[in-house]
């Protein structure tokens, strides 16, 4: 999914349920310069919400 995220970044927010997340990125991923931060910015995403389904689930 980290590879996903850092090729196609907006597929990897829609395959999330993100959808206005995925049109944003997909916005700034349009542009050569933006594919970096967006790229970024999948990765960063994915790996922030499995860290809280980590924490959602030692809660339990």
């Amino acid at each position: 999914m980290i590879l996903l995220a850092i090729l196609f970044p907006s597929i990897s927010f829609l395959l999330r349920g993100k959808i206005l997340t995925a049109i944003l990125c997909f916005i700034l991923q349009i542009t050569i310069i933006g594919w970096i931060p967006a790229a970024i910015w999948a990765v960063a995403s994915l790996i922030d919400s499995r860290n809280k389904s980590r924490i959602k689930a030692l809660g339990k």
